[in-house]
């Protein structure tokens, strides 16, 4: 892991300033867009006392949010490297202890979840709510594999999966799945806190989970029927199914368990 140090005129002692940073590059942002990352380093560097890493491996950045002391960790990338850091602090057991802060930097469809939660989408914009925001107290969902989601989980059926309008890496992982015998979202057992909603004989033509108001709000077309359902705590399990967290492809798995955690995590955003 690449890391440094970048001191910079601090604030005086009696006006109000932002507090020191760990700047989090993202590989993937600085081969995509090279030239907004230098950008947001540049107004974060100009602003803020920072230390710049490149973490290369989950246990880089483990070692990086593990010693980052009284830092505030800000994300410099797409919506998958902030869900990379905040299942790390998840993991250390501080996903609340500071705010986060996050300049997008990606295509429109790997920054879709920033833009939702309300980051600007420019990098100067989006470096400067992060030194001059405030923080905001938002949900999201963890899963019993140790993965976190900030907006929406979404299921297909194959028969939908097939006919176009996903996103690429979508594609990609449903191709991966029609070489092996993995079950769709045709296939699919469903438990929204305790109650059983869908059972693999069943047809679920699609399944939406999102995070509203401190709780999961399922949209399920079963059989052709949609239905609307609130809930807590959700189970899905099949023969082995993929689904997307955020927009970003996940399995195969057999099961997987989701909860809610209210107000669990800030991220700071323009005042």
């Amino acid at each position: 892991m690449s890391s440094l140090s970048t001191p910079v005129s601090r604030p005086p002692d009696d006006t109000e300033g932002p507090g020191p940073l760990l700047v989090l590059l993202d590989p993937s942002a600085r081969e995509a867009d090279g030239e907004s990352v230098r950008i947001a380093k540049d107004v974060l560097c100009g602003g803020a006392d920072v230390k710049v890493a490149l973490p290369q491996s989950p246990s880089e950045l483990d070692r990086a949010l593990a010693h980052r002391g009284r830092r505030r960790a800000v994300v410099v990338g797409s919506d998958q490297a902030l869900q990379r850091v905040l299942q790390a602090l998840h993991r250390q057991r501080e996903l609340d202890a500071d705010p986060v802060g996050l300049v997008p930097v990606g295509g429109p469809v790997s920054t879709a979840t920033a833009r939702l939660l309300g980051v600007p989408a420019e990098p100067v914009a989006a470096a400067r709510a992060v030194l001059a925001g405030g923080a905001r107290r938002l949900d999201l969902l963890l899963d019993d594999g140790g993965g976190v989601v900030l907006a929406e989980v979404r299921f297909v059926g194959a028969h939908q999966g097939r006919t176009g309008g996903w996103r690429s890496l979508w594609a990609k992982l449903a191709a991966a799945e029609q070489a092996s015998p993995t079950a769709t979202a045709d296939e699919l057992r469903i438990e929204a806190d305790g109650r059983l909603l869908a059972d693999v004989h069943q047809r679920v033509r699609h399944l939406r989970v999102a995070v509203v108001d401190g709780a999961m709000e399922l949209a399920l077309d079963l059989d052709g029927r949609p239905q609307r359902h609130r809930a807590d705590r959700l189970t899905v399990a099949g023969r082995g199914f993929g689904y997307e967290a955020d927009g970003c492809p996940v399995g195969p798995v057999r099961q997987r368990t989701w909860t809610v955690r209210p107000s669990s995590w800030r991220l700071l955003l323009p005042a």
